[in-house]
């Protein structure tokens, strides 16, 4: 499925998200089977408390007190706090086991979403926001540390114990205690369910709006230049304030449901306590019940709700954890358009030859981007795509290196269907130096030896030489290990360049594409470019997409585009000898400025 980076839709949060997790739960039984034994016995240990505390007040509450003082009080208060300690160690060794079970979790979640988004298509990353992207993922992530820690160290523990408790009741009392918490626990928790679920639509809505000004304050600082170029400090402080607003008013009906909810719970609490005191103190009146049992009734009706207080809040932030978490696990649904095929193989590359035959292709069913492209590049040749802006030239770098796949007809390398082959080989052959350059925020080493992460600092000296970045950088008084800023802002865009050209030199392709590389520089900067792109031009085969038509003069092959078709092919002399469309452009460009 075609899916999105949004938030999972309101009407659509469902208990899945536990049963998608279960799989990354599955390397740790042996850990989650010791924390239950842990759990079972920190309840044990808890429900026990309350029979020593009646056995100790029954046993001050006696005549002959001061015979037995020494004997028997003593001895139960010791067995008392025995016990309380073993149920405060087993809690704590649960805990402590549990703990990398979930950190396990979390880590092999978000490794496998981070994994998952890279491996998407072009048009899915198109299409999503950073910002919002980012939130969905860190709250799903977290959202997987609180739907672990509190569904087995809250809600599992709590239902055990209720069990536990009526059993307990029902066994040593009256049926009408274990009745009276039966049906509290009951009113208790589905009161809470409905009146959650109503509150779940504000949460989602709150998560939506944070998401949206997250997105929103991201994209305005990335693109940071552009607000100041056009003096649009205050609209984007405006449309941020928006966002916030719907956020703040968000949280605001949030709030005011969470009271509601609150109220009845407090409610439905007192109404069991002060049934069950009631009955407790009718039957000690009677004679049926001792002042123990009175205290241990108490004892037990708090030990109940004190926790299932505390479920409320649990299964509220649980609910909100599971929309983040099934937000999340929406992006590993999501589907990319370029597939390797089911037993495809590496590329194999022997001399670098590449085919375009009859390719057609278009993003949109409504608008042909190219039709019918038909050519091929020789080994090691130099072939310039070129073109007026619109006619599909970018388009073809992306179909080699298989951002998208053609709509009819193939592309070959060494008469190989790049589509019947693994992606990761066929990248792994075609390096890129795009008209964009982006840089990672670190330093100019760094941003080189991203070409091949396990190159050898001599290999990264050697591309940077045949890039003719040595002047520039030993110029630089921190030389190679000068940080370029956010997107490499700190660098001109001839500088940037030329890092470009060394990161795809080290990374040693067959195959090179040069992508309108010196489209946005001045006449020395483009002439620096020139003389590293043919350092290395004997070494691959070479495709560069060209606006500028000096550029490409001494190419092997010139490939005409025009509209999505090709209109001319040959050498520079010749397409200026057939005054045709090469031509006509050749002598735009020659007689104003670009």
């Amino acid at each position: 499925m075609r899916g999105s980076q949004n938030s999972v839709p309101l009407e659509s949060v469902s208990w899945r998200s536990l049963r998608d997790l279960i799989p990354h739960l599955a390397a740790f039984k042996g850990r989650i089977a010791l924390a239950l034994v842990c759990l079972i016995g920190a309840k044990v240990a808890a429900v026990g408390l309350p029979f020593l505390l009646k056995r100790v007040v029954d046993s001050l509450n006696t005549e002959d007190i001061q015979t037995h003082l020494v004997v028997v009080p003593i001895t139960l208060v010791v067995a008392y706090g025995l016990v309380r300690f073993a149920n405060v160690l087993f809690g704590e060794l649960r805990d402590t086991v549990f703990g990398r079970v979930t950190e396990g979790a979390m880590r092999r979640v978000g490794h496998q979403v981070f994994k998952h988004l890279h491996s998407l298509d072009l048009a899915y990353h198109l299409d999503r926001r950073t910002g919002g992207l980012s939130r969905d993922i860190e709250r799903g992530v977290n959202g997987i540390s609180f739907l672990m820690r509190f569904m087995v160290f809250n809600i599992v523990p709590t239902f055990l114990e209720i069990g536990m408790i009526i059993a307990l009741l029902l066994w040593n009392y009256s049926a009408w205690f274990a009745l009276i918490v039966t049906l509290s626990v009951v009113a208790y928790i589905g009161f809470s369910v409905v009146a959650t679920e109503w509150r779940t639509n504000f949460i989602r809505q709150m998560n939506q709006a944070e998401s949206k000004s997250s997105a929103r304050s991201v994209d305005s600082l990335l693109n940071f230049e552009t607000v100041k170029y056009f003096n649009n400090e205050a609209y984007e402080a405006d449309l941020y304030d928006r966002n916030l607003k719907e956020w703040e008013q968000a949280r605001r009906s949030n709030r005011l449901t969470l009271f509601g909810l609150n109220t009845g719970q407090s409610l439905i609490i007192a109404l069991a306590m002060t049934s069950a005191m009631l009955l407790a103190g009718f039957r000690v009146a009677s004679g049926a019940m001792t002042i123990g049992d009175f205290v241990l009734i108490n004892a037990l009706m708090i030990q109940i709700f004190v926790p299932l207080n505390f479920l409320g809040f649990v299964y509220r932030e649980m609910k909100g954890s599971m929309a983040n978490i099934d937000a999340m696990f929406s992006l590993l649904r999501v589907e990319s358009s370029v597939n390797d095929e089911l037993g495809a193989g590496d590329l194999s590359i022997e001399a670098g030859n590449v085919r375009f035959q009859n390719v057609q292709f278009s993003y949109q069913s409504e608008r042909q981007i190219l039709d019918d492209v038909t050519f091929t590049v020789e080994p090691k040749q130099k072939v310039a795509i070129v073109g007026s802006s619109g006619s599909g030239k970018s388009t073809i770098m992306k179909l080699l290196f298989r951002f998208y796949d053609v709509g009819e007809g193939s592309i070959t390398i060494d008469g190989q269907d790049i589509r019947s082959v693994k992606q990761h080989s066929l990248r792994k052959a075609i390096g890129v130096v795009p008209q964009d350059t982006v840089l990672f925020n670190a330093s100019i080493f760094d941003n080189i030896n991203y070409g091949n992460v396990d190159a050898s600092e001599e290999e990264v000296r050697e591309a940077i030489r045949l890039a003719y970045l040595d002047d520039f950088i030993n110029d630089l008084p921190d030389g190679v290990n000068t940080e370029v800023g956010e997107r490499g802002l700190k660098l001109s865009g001839g500088e940037k360049q030329r890092v470009a050209i060394a990161r795809a030199i080290l990374k040693k392709p067959a195959i090179m594409i040069f992508d309108e590389a010196t489209s946005s520089l001045d006449s020395r900067a483009e002439q620096r470019i020139l003389t590293a792109m043919d350092s290395v031009r004997g070494d691959y085969t070479s495709i560069v997409i060209a606006h500028r038509l000096s550029t490409v003069i001494d190419s092997d092959l010139i490939v005409v585009l025009d509209r999505g078709r090709i209109v001319e092919q040959g050498t520079h002399d010749d397409l200026l000898s057939k005054a045709g469309h090469y031509a006509s452009l050749w002598e735009i460009q020659h007689t104003r400025p670009d």
